[in-house]
């Protein structure tokens, strides 16, 4: 009963973020809308729909200009994307790469200006979603739309095909119709309705399975293991000779230009899959959690090893995943001998320099975020060092680095453990997502 007495329990620190959340809103809450989108955190690009010189917003504020009704919304890593209840899709912040479907040559002080993606009049949207260069919006037919800039074929187009002016389809996809699609740094994973899995874009280190490893570049100790020359057998030399590979590999890059079927995920229903930035998560409909990629901070739930797609040995039933730059999320179905009915809890595991597992202990296995047992968490997104969780009376918690505000508490300050965004009451929140630094949240 700890857990629920301090989150209910408001402690000095508590009151201090209140204090300092009341001051950065100019002490006056803003008032509920209904489809209203909100935004906090790093707007250096615009991501959170203020003007300039508004670098950093520190509590949730409301993004202007957008349609009456939004139904639902995306973050890409440093823009941000909405799905309007017509199907219009509008997009505001970072566009050097053309993400935001208005052109390359659109001026810079309108980026964070949400506006009306081009190109998509004849398309009913029914999500969205993005990576730090390229945009996509799926059909209510099922179709895949991309735009932006991708040397790494995150678009999916084809063969060297690496920008997309105007939103462009999937042909690849067109007899498949898609209800979800997930982007990390240079790699991209679709999810169909019939439960398959096709991925593309850059597939170093094993982040799309087995597809386009015969090209994997060896790791140092590879580089020792083949040495036969005395002074070629340092692990310095051996880095070197590496780092000199990637490089070069900068023109013969292992990429999947077009959507290709996951093999690792061919016997299984698949329903969910999320796309860190040098890793993935497949979740199967059995609740058996697949991870792949860079394993640098953990984030594949494992000790150092293999990058393929391995499971994760998770001890709950999850039912929903969430992966970033380096660590990773799962919202799972929880049952104590104790208590016969079953909870919702989250795990995390991966990278925790900011605190963003909201958790002590060891770092690179699945562990419970404890302080939230009891709650009711429905969804969960991960930022570059932070996390954000959606409750199901539509309350939202956040964690790890408050950096730009980024945890819309009203402070920079870093926070251990899941802290509940206070200011959004009166606010019925649906939905929240995370970009790199920034967050959005959808009220209904």
């Amino acid at each position: 009963m700890l857990h629920l007495l301090r989150s209910r329990r408001p402690s000095v620190s508590c009151l201090r973020r209140r204090f300092l959340s009341a001051l950065a809103a100019g002490g006056t809450p803003h008032p509920p809308r209904a489809g209203a989108v909100y935004g906090f955190g790093d707007n250096s690009h615009g991501a959170v729909g203020q003007a300039a010189p508004a670098a950093d917003v520190y509590v949730p504020t409301p993004v202007p200009s957008l349609p009456p009704s939004v139904a639902s919304v995306a973050a890409g890593h440093y823009h941000s994307l909405a799905v309007s209840a017509a199907g219009e899709v509008w997009a505001w912040g970072r566009n050097d790469e053309g993400q935001l479907g208005r052109g390359l040559h659109a001026p810079r002080n309108t980026w964070s200006n949400p506006e009306q993606v081009r190109g998509l009049e004849n398309v009913q949207v029914r999500a969205v979603s993005a990576s730090g260069v390229v945009s996509a919006a799926i059909g209510c037919d099922g179709s895949l739309w991309v735009w932006g800039r991708s040397k790494r074929g995150q678009l999916g187009l084809g063969k060297d095909i690496v920008e997309a002016a105007v939103p462009s389809r999937v042909e690849a996809l067109a007899c498949h119709d898609v209800v979800k699609v997930s982007f990390g740094w240079g790699h991209a994973m679709a999810l169909t309705k019939d439960g398959g899995l096709f991925g593309w874009g850059y597939s170093e280190t094993g982040r799309l399975g087995e597809m386009g490893q015969s090209t994997q570049i060896p790791s140092p100790q590879e580089y020792i293991d083949k040495s036969g020359d005395k002074y070629s057998s340092s692990m310095l030399e051996a880095v070197e000779k590496m780092v000199a590979e990637k490089i070069r590999s900068e023109d013969s890059m292992p990429i999947i230009w077009e959507p290709s079927l996951v093999r690792e995920a061919t016997d299984l229903e698949v329903s969910d899959v999320s796309c860190g930035l040098d890793h993935s998560l497949i979740l199967f409909s059995n609740g058996t959690v697949l991870s792949g990629g860079d394993n640098t901070y953990g984030q594949l739930g494992r000790m150092s090893g293999l990058s393929k797609f391995l499971p994760v040995n998770i001890s709950y039933n999850p039912f929903s995943v969430s992966a970033s730059a380096g660590h990773s999320l799962a919202l799972c179905h929880v049952s104590t001998k104790s208590n016969a009915n079953v909870e919702t809890g989250i795990l995390s595991w991966g990278w925790n320099c900011s605190s963003q597992l909201g958790r002590p202990g060891q770092e690179d296995t699945p562990g419970l975020v404890d302080y939230l047992l009891g709650e009711k968490p429905v969804s969960a997104a991960a930022g570059r060092v932070h996390s954000i969780v959606l409750m199901s009376n539509g309350e939202v918690w956040a964690w790890g680095s408050g950096r730009n505000g980024r945890l819309g508490l009203g402070s920079s300050m870093d926070e251990a453990e899941p802290c509940l965004i206070d200011n959004l009451e009166g606010l019925e929140v649906i939905q929240v997502a995370a970009g790199m630094d920034h967050n959005l949240i959808l009220v209904e």
